[in-house]
């Protein structure tokens, strides 16, 4: 690891944010194989029984007590304020994107993994996650919006369609990155404790792919955290988290997920990163051959599919664009006017 020590005015370690990710990376692999090697502490637990219902999450306890909502909800909050507080504290010191660790993200880091084995531990004595009080859509459409806020934030830099960008209100875009973090924050660590930290197929992939979003919320105002590759990455697992997951519920509704993950990320987030031109047009073509392939069998009157989830997106996004443009007006007519 490369330490070295730096003097200002506040002397302390240097430590490079390339490594911590590496570092962070390494440990989400590890503890995700940490919750399979404790599955035999919580796999006998009574649950719900399943049923045939869209959006029935059967994990959670027929017979919650006081201890298991008071442990997962607590668990969540102190979670939830510790990074909003470092979130606040970080931006208040008006800190600049540096290429080596703040002494607040290593704070962030050990936050982060703190309870990480907290809920793990909470997990195998009382089983029970936010899921036995909210309803499951709240956990999926938090990581949404996340993911739209994702697609108004980049607008400026890569575009929205084959790298064109489209005119929105530069303060708007400003607005929202000054406080996204507060929400994605919020939207991680609440999906976070809405499950149990169970070792079911589709729970390890998942569970995996939420260390990742808390490593990057972790690494704020590092050059690691808004590096193109880094971003793109956790954009497009998500790809592979909804079809793996819809594959392994048998879910026919696994071609839209695909393709529409698929869809966005050549329309919009490739475009984001230095890739050649041949490559650019091998992924247009490679996606165009299989939407040929897979719906010559499926049937063309399936074919509208593919376009509910970018389009769904790219909806949304412009009505968050256009809520925070509101927003923004509102608190410029309120505001008092100050003169000198």
């Amino acid at each position: 690891m490369d330490v070295t020590t730096t003097k200002s005015a506040e002397t302390q370690p240097v430590i490079s944010a390339s490594n911590a990710l590496f570092f962070g990376v390494l440990f989400s692999l590890i503890f995700t194989g940490v919750i399979w090697l404790a599955r035999d502490l919580i796999s006998d637990q009574l649950i719900l029984p399943d049923k045939p219902e869209p959006f029935w999450y059967e994990w959670q306890l027929p017979n919650p007590t006081f201890w298991t909502r008071t442990t997962a909800w607590g668990g969540y909050l102190l979670h939830q304020l510790t990074l909003w507080g470092l979130i606040y504290y970080a931006q208040s010191r008006k800190l600049t994107y540096s290429k080596s660790l703040h002494r607040v993200n290593i704070w962030a880091l050990a936050a982060n993994a703190f309870f990480i084995v907290l809920h793990l531990v909470q997990s195998i004595i009382w089983y029970d996650g936010l899921a036995q009080d909210v309803p499951e859509q709240s956990s999926q459409w938090s990581v949404i919006l996340l993911l739209v806020i994702v697609l108004l934030i980049e607008n400026q830099r890569r575009g929205l369609f084959f790298g064109r960008k489209i005119p929105i209100w530069q303060d708007v875009t400003r607005a929202v990155r000054k406080y996204h973090g507060y929400y994605f924050a919020w939207a991680i660590i609440y999906t976070f404790w809405f499950h149990p930290m169970i070792a079911t197929s589709g729970h390890l992939i998942g569970f995996f792919y939420m260390f990742l979003l808390i490593l990057q919320g972790s690494l704020f105002f590092t050059r690691i955290h808004v590096n193109s590759w880094w971003t793109l990455i956790q954009e497009v697992l998500v790809l592979f988290h909804a079809v793996l997951v819809a594959a392994m519920l048998g879910q026919t509704v696994l071609p839209m997920f695909f393709f529409g993950f698929f869809g966005l990320f050549v329309v919009t987030q490739m475009h984001g990163v230095p890739l050649k031109r041949w490559m650019r047009w091998g992924f247009l073509a490679l996606y165009v051959g299989l939407v040929l392939l897979v719906y010559s069998q499926r049937g063309w009157g399936m074919l509208n599919e593919i376009l509910w989830i970018p389009l769904a997106e790219y909806g949304i996004m412009l009505g968050i664009a256009a809520l925070v443009a509101l927003l923004i007006r509102l608190v410029g007519r309120f505001r008092p006017n100050v003169s000198t």
